[in-house]
């Protein structure tokens, strides 16, 4: 009786975590079917914010921005980020840790300042404020995430096996790709999903890195919220948290899905 209500007095206290965390985006999702502009009376259920989001033009372009953004520079970031990693594995301690230590700064770093350093260093190197500076800070600050996901299994990975393939007349590329890559596969995916969210949800980075002219969906919202929220900003809202609610639920699966897939094949 005592470990039961003490199991009922867990699952009630992360309810209300969870409900605490969730209930104001609760309410943004219910506020986007709202066919009435009232933010304290729901009129009824409609899909016609949705459908006025996905006609106007500032938002669908910077959907696409933001889209494009993101998926470069997490691949971009995921390529460098896989290659860093396989360097920092060959590198001695003292250096490795240096290298490794380094590299987290832009994750413990405030976002604030990193934005603003970006913001002062492409101004001193006299790069326009736009589309490649927005794309070069992400790149930065999307790198350490992916080197958090890939070194772990390339620290896991067996060195033998790529030896074996080289030693059977494989060129280093061909072994990389048929040997390293399928083993450390779930941490370069999962670098690369971590990386496409963390692209997806930033906003202060871009903000001071945007310059005029362009727009991402977060600088959009910023932007409209100023001037007073229309509810096609609860719609836009709604679809950013599903989708990143998605991306990392990807994220974090599939890792488990590539390992069940290679001990079902080994």
């Amino acid at each position: 009786m005592e470990k039961r209500g003490k199991k009922y007095l867990e699952n009630g206290y992360l309810g209300l975590v969870v409900l605490f965390l969730y209930a104001p985006i609760f309410m943004l999702t219910a506020l986007s079917f709202n066919a009435g502009r009232s933010r304290a009376h729901f009129s009824g259920f409609s899909l016609q914010w949705y459908a006025e989001m996905f006609q106007d033009e500032a938002i669908l372009q910077a959907l696409k921005n933001t889209l494009i953004i993101a998926f470069l520079s997490a691949f971009i970031a995921t390529v460098l980020g896989t290659m860093a990693a396989i360097a920092i594995r060959k590198m001695k301690k003292l250096p490795r840790n240096l290298i490794i230590g380094v590299s987290n700064v832009p994750m413990l770093n405030a976002d604030i300042v990193t934005g603003i350093s970006l913001m002062l260093m492409f101004i001193a190197f006299r790069f326009s404020l736009g589309f490649n500076t927005i794309l070069i800070s992400h790149i930065t600050f999307n790198l350490p995430y992916v080197l958090l996901s890939v070194l772990p299994k390339i620290r896991q990975s067996s060195q033998v096996s790529y030896e074996a393939a080289l030693d059977l007349g494989a060129t280093p590329l061909y072994a990389f790709f048929k040997v390293v890559l399928p083993d450390i596969m779930p941490g370069v995916l999962s670098g690369f999903l971590l990386a496409f969210t963390m692209s997806l949800d930033d906003f202060i980075i871009t903000h001071f890195t945007r310059g005029a002219g362009i727009d991402t969906i977060s600088t959009l919202v910023y932007s409209e919220a100023r001037k007073g929220i229309k509810p096609t900003m609860y719609a836009l809202s709604t679809l950013i948290f599903v989708t990143v609610f998605v991306v990392l639920l990807c994220a974090n699966f599939a890792p488990g899905f590539f390992e069940r897939k290679k001990e079902k094949t080994a």
